[in-house]
């Protein structure tokens, strides 16, 4: 896979999964906005460790639909355009329904879904203005086996990962006349912080028990995943799932 010369804007970019797409990207060739909420210091040593030249950074909160925009002007002003956008970016906050009381539960639903689901959404907008501007451009959403196993201690990130499916099969066919492509990764459990305090926890031996592999993905496998849909030649991939769970959940 090479993409030279790409202009590629990952949000969730600065650890784990979104780190390993950012390396991956730029050591063939691209070069990388790495969106993060507020940890300098991780971006900061992604940054520095990227292969090539002409890398950037915006540090913000992405469910605010004005912080989105500025996202995009600034990837636009700083790399000279967009030709991938890599939806990356989320958030898992246990809310079981038999133990939240009814504001937290409230919360937890509109803090997830503005930034799992409505940051991914308005992103794809504004990144599909400007690809339809020079003519195609590929979009990958990262999702998750929660959408489609459920999530029954975080019902909103299910959801909110189910939605982003959806969404990514409605754009993939509304866009694909515009030579934009549209396609989706959904991971199991992956070694990252996210999932640190599950895998060292009471459950972490049945977790790595979930998949005959005896273990979860490492970020640099689902990173391979991304790569490939946003590459040259997978176009008639456009509105494909790909799950990278290591057989822990199959899906008819």
């Amino acid at each position: 896979m090479d993409f030279t010369g790409k202009r590629v804007l990952i949000t969730g970019g600065a650890r784990g999964i979104g780190k390993s797409i950012a390396e991956g990207f730029a050591m063939r060739g691209a070069r990388i906005m790495v969106a993060y909420h507020s940890n300098h210091e991780a971006a900061s040593e992604t940054l520095k460790h990227l292969l090539g030249k002409g890398h950037s950074s915006f540090a913000g909160d992405i469910s605010d639909p004005d912080v989105c925009q500025t996202l995009m002007e600034k990837t636009v002003e700083d790399l000279g355009g967009i030709d991938i956008l890599i939806n990356n970016a989320g958030i898992f906050e246990p809310h079981p329904i038999d133990s939240s009381d009814y504001k937290s539960w409230q919360r937890a639903w509109q803090h997830t879904l503005s930034t799992n689901l409505m940051a991914a959404a308005n992103l794809c907008h504004l990144a599909a203005q400007e690809m339809m501007k020079q003519g195609g451009g590929r979009i990958v959403n990262v999702s998750s086996r929660g959408a489609f196993r459920g999530e029954p201690e975080s019902p909103a990130y299910g959801a909110s990962k189910a939605g982003l499916n959806a969404m990514s099969q409605s754009l993939a066919q509304k866009l694909a006349p515009h030579k934009i492509f549209v396609a989706v990764v959904a991971p199991g459990f992956v070694e990252t912080d996210m999932a640190f305090d599950h895998l060292q926890g009471e459950s972490g031996l049945a977790i790595l028990n979930q998949s005959p592999l005896k273990r979860v993905a490492k970020p640099e496998e689902v990173a391979y995943a991304v790569l490939f849909l946003a590459s040259e030649g997978a176009e008639f991939s456009t509105g494909t799932i790909i799950d990278v769970n290591g057989a822990s959940y199959l899906r008819s």
